[in-house]
């Protein structure tokens, strides 16, 4: 079945007129939403927690980079946790704001159950009640605005994005440096994943990068991962892959809140392609980037391990 194009538009136009400057605050939509998201990091819980029902889970991958990139800086920043299994309520730490997109007719019974054991330990939990699939044009209108706002009340500018260049400097500079040398170092850092996790404290989440290729066996490896870093630390855990990440929560771990454990995962290098009119492969430029991001977290202090492994099953924490 096609997709209505126009029905789409026409669910994000209707959003735009609830959300004009003759709409009140209270009734518009999306200053309320960003409102609630902006003074609610204020206070603390700024890691908003995106439920979806499970037609519409992607949508979780596009907020994530709209909110992190947006408020991620000068210190500050909202920490969107998008794909996170759903954990006992009790591992839930008071640094989490959920939003849970509710889509009718699908298939929520595990969801909705697990929406309201959060609900039931106090949790600030934000319902959006979508009719059908096409109301996502006016969510995707709903939260560009709503994230605006958001920045507006942290007192940050959310249309730039200042730390996403220099991570692209310090991969020109290992690029340079395989150009002189024929060779790029290893990601090293002095602490190991389970030396990053032992001091995990109440406000903190981990972020794991993965520079690998996506797949279903690698995405529920992570999960499970981010499962047991939940459970047993109660802080919240993110997940990007590599490069791509880079131009969305890449921005928050350099410039938003200095309250990120970040593990950075790589894989031995397999079949390669060149890059037509350079001097190096894709490979080649995806470990620069990889090595280039580690070294401006680890340039701004941030506590930060590394591992090269296929094997993500083994990684101890």
């Amino acid at each position: 079945m096609g997709i209505d194009v126009l029905l789409l538009l026409d669910r994000a136009d209707r959003m735009r007129e609830h959300c004009a400057a003759s709409v009140p605050a209270r009734e518009n939509p999306g200053v309320w939403l960003g409102a609630a998201i902006g003074a609610l990091a204020l206070g603390g819980r700024d890691k908003l927690t995106l439920m979806t029902s499970p037609s519409i889970g992607s949508f979780g991958l596009w907020a994530e980079q709209l909110i992190a990139e947006s408020t991620g800086k000068d210190g500050k920043g909202v920490v969107p946790v998008a794909g996170e299994p759903m954990l006992d309520p009790s591992s839930y730490g008071e640094d989490r704001l959920f939003v849970y997109l509710h889509l009718a007719d699908d298939e929520n019974v595990e969801i909705d159950a697990h929406v309201e054991r959060v609900r039931a330990l106090g949790h600030p939990l934000i319902q959006l009640d979508l009719l059908d699939q096409y109301d996502l044009g006016s969510e995707l209108y709903r939260w560009e605005f709503a994230t605006a706002v958001a920045g507006a009340v942290l007192g940050i500018q959310p249309f730039d994005q200042p730390n996403v260049q220099q991570a692209k400097d310090l991969t020109d500079a290992v690029l340079q440096e395989y150009l002189d040398s024929g060779r790029i170092e290893e990601p090293q850092t002095e602490l190991s994943p389970r030396e990053l996790l032992s001091g995990a404290q109440h406000g903190q989440y981990l972020a794991i990068m993965a520079y690998m290729q996506p797949s279903p066996e690698t995405d529920a490896a992570f999960t499970e991962l981010r499962r047991r870093v939940g459970e047993r630390f109660r802080i919240a855990t993110t997940l990007g892959y590599g490069p791509r990440f880079l131009h969305s929560t890449g921005q928050l771990h350099k410039g938003g809140p200095p309250n990120g454990l970040f593990l950075q995962v790589t894989v031995p290098r397999g079949a390669d392609v060149p890059i037509p009119g350079d001097p190096y492969s894709f490979g080649t430029l995806i470990e620069a980037q990889a090595l280039g991001d580690l070294r401006a977290l680890m340039g701004l202090g941030r506590r930060v391990a590394a591992v090269r492994t296929d094997d993500i099953a083994a990684i101890s924490v």
